[in-house]
């Protein structure tokens, strides 16, 4: 089967994807657990394996033992090179795309792969991929920062997306706008005034600032203090202080959908 896409820039760091990691243990770890084929794809894993391995890890150690990871990358050379890194029992490596080389994953994670790509090419992989899932199977897709800071991630079905996550490092937060840096490729063209995201960054970073006065008392307590006015001002505001406490954000997507 021919890979579908293209070879994107493949650069990537060790945990730079462990806060969308973390997130997919607690948000989808249900899904994996009662899925009969624990099978999810790390899409597009990039110029080393290091996240794959990671990826696989994490999911082991907090969702099930059994689960299996399969890095796919279109580069020949890459995949050859990831080989070594497929020793721990449920990680394997091949040559593949947006068709998923014939997989029929419960999951599959994309990170920092459609930021490479034009807004007008997003849907059409979105379909690709989740029609090759599967039933019930979800993506996960999104980009973040070199060092894994600042993120963000849709949630993403058959049907579509659901959700948007956004999620950041609190101890070196300057300010929620810089988020719009990373928002998903679907999005990150939409922030600009009209466009519900770009009325979620604003309301976001102005509940940061006026949440000042909580700095004392650290990090933490100031983006709770802001989630707590952004929904004060209507946003349905999902997760629960469980997830809000890491410095995450998510929405359903009907609220930040482009216009």
């Amino acid at each position: 089967m021919k890979p579908q896409g293209v070879v994107t820039r493949g650069t990537t760091n060790p945990n730079r994807l462990r806060r969308v990691d973390n997130w997919i243990v607690e948000t989808c770890g249900d899904r994996l657990r009662s899925a009969p084929d624990p099978l999810v794809v790390d899409l597009g894993y990039g110029g080393t394996p290091v996240t794959a391995v990671e990826l696989r890890a994490r999911l082991a150690a907090g969702v099930r033992a059994d689960v299996r990871v399969v890095g796919l990358e279109i580069d020949p050379v890459r995949v050859a090179a990831a080989q070594p890194a497929a020793d721990p029992p449920g990680l394997t490596f091949a040559r593949g795309g947006f068709e998923l080389a014939g997989l029929r994953p419960a999951l599959v994670r994309a990170g920092n792969v459609l930021r490479q790509y034009d807004e007008g090419e997003v849907a059409a992989a979105w379909r690709t991929i989740t029609e090759r899932l599967a039933p019930g199977g979800l993506l996960v897709e999104g980009t973040c920062d070199e060092l894994g800071r600042l993120g963000g991630w849709l949630l993403i079905d058959a049907d579509g997306p659901r959700t948007l996550t956004l999620a950041a490092k609190l101890t070196t937060l300057t300010s929620p706008a810089e988020l719009a840096e990373r928002l998903p490729k679907a999005l990150i063209h939409r922030n600009v005034p009209g466009e519900p995201v770009h009325d979620l960054i604003r309301v976001l970073d102005d509940a940061w600032r006026a949440a000042a006065p909580y700095a004392p008392f650290g990090p933490r307590q100031r983006w709770l203090r802001t989630l707590a006015t952004v929904r004060d001002a209507g946003w349905p505001l999902l997760g629960g202080p469980r997830r809000w406490r890491h410095g995450e954000l998510t929405v359903p997507w009907s609220t930040v959908a482009p216009r």
